[in-house]
């Protein structure tokens, strides 16, 4: 939508607020290199990825999917599970590492590991503070977890929470399929002042594999997958071989993602890496923010944001963004 024209909103609400604060076997050693089926180029229905459950499986080979949905059920299907099992994977490590979290890009040679549900745990909280410490994201196949928990906020000092963990339901409402900005509205939308609910669900782990408590990765350690070619994953339309990122379109993706963190207390590289690609050919901020009310219109994204995203990208392309 044009900037300054929020009332053609259908019903959205814009809230510029902060959600949330800013922001069996083991597994094999030296998994072997993903597999490329023989195909034209740009043929991403015949690549083929290895893959692992992150707890310890044999490994397996995924292959001919074409969004994050389609990745989950292949994966799933490899190893006889119900694709709602799997609640993130992480890229070239077992470990719950966030900073390895499968996103809009898989490497051509990088292998996947899955993580699925474990144990159930419930605890109830009393909201002290406004912010609660937490950063969502989703695995975008309706599972929202935690990502990231802030040093010495009111979730840190919660022990039983972790980074990893799904949020399943929230004072008694399930919210297993719900996305991670809905999730993040509703933590922010709770009372101060008053006790809630939470219903969480772990990543299952090997026995030997049990380690103590992440508070996530940190933000600037986080990285698009590295490599000359990788398949990028899209929420709508089919998977595509490309080449990586340009060094000024990953500054550009990091630095929106930190705005999503900022804005909606989520972390988001498909999403900014959507955002980024809208702007890339746009002159200036009515008609970005036209482009991305028509590819993303189901976000509401507050006029604030919009201005601060296209901000960013013209920053990237002006060398002005570390």
């Amino acid at each position: 939508m044009p900037l300054g024209l929020g009332n053609k909103k259908k019903g959205k609400a814009k809230d510029t607020s902060k959600l949330v604060d800013r922001e069996a076997a083991a597994p094999a050693a030296t998994p072997p290199a993903a597999a490329v089926a023989p195909a034209g180029a740009g043929s991403a229905s015949r690549l083929q990825f290895h893959a692992q459950l992150a707890h310890g499986s044999p490994t397996g080979r995924v292959e001919g999917f074409g969004s994050a949905r389609e990745l989950y059920a292949k994966v799933a299907e490899a190893f006889g599970i119900a694709p709602a099992e799997i609640m993130f994977c992480t890229l070239n490590t077992h470990k719950v590492d966030m900073d390895k979290l499968l996103g809009a890009q898989i490497g051509l040679e990088d292998f996947i590991f899955a993580h699925i549900k474990g144990k159930r745990k419930e605890v109830e909280v009393l909201k002290s503070d406004d912010m609660l410490g937490l950063t969502v994201t989703d695995n975008g196949a309706g599972c929202a977890f935690i990502k990231r928990i802030k040093e010495g906020s009111l979730m840190d000092q919660i022990k039983i929470i972790c980074v990893g963990d799904h949020i399943e339901s929230i004072n008694g409402k399930d919210v297993s399929d719900c996305r991670h900005y809905e999730v993040a509205k509703m933590l922010k939308d709770l009372e101060k002042g008053q006790m809630f609910k939470l219903q969480l669900i772990e990543p299952r782990k090997a026995f030997e594999e049990i380690e103590p408590r992440s508070t996530g990765g940190t933000l600037t350690a986080a990285k698009i997958s590295r490599g000359r070619e990788t398949l990028r994953l899209r929420t709508k339309g089919p998977a595509t071989v490309e080449e990586m990122p340009s060094e000024v379109e990953e500054k550009a993706i990091k630095k929106v993602d930190e705005l999503l963190e900022t804005y909606m207390g989520i972390r988001d590289i498909e999403l900014a890496a959507t955002m980024v690609e809208a702007g890339r050919d746009k002159k200036n901020p009515d008609e970005f923010a036209v482009a991305l009310d028509e590819t993303l219109g189901d976000f509401a994204f507050p006029d604030e944001f919009v201005f601060d995203v296209w901000g960013a990208i013209g920053d990237a392309k002006q060398g002005r963004l570390e």
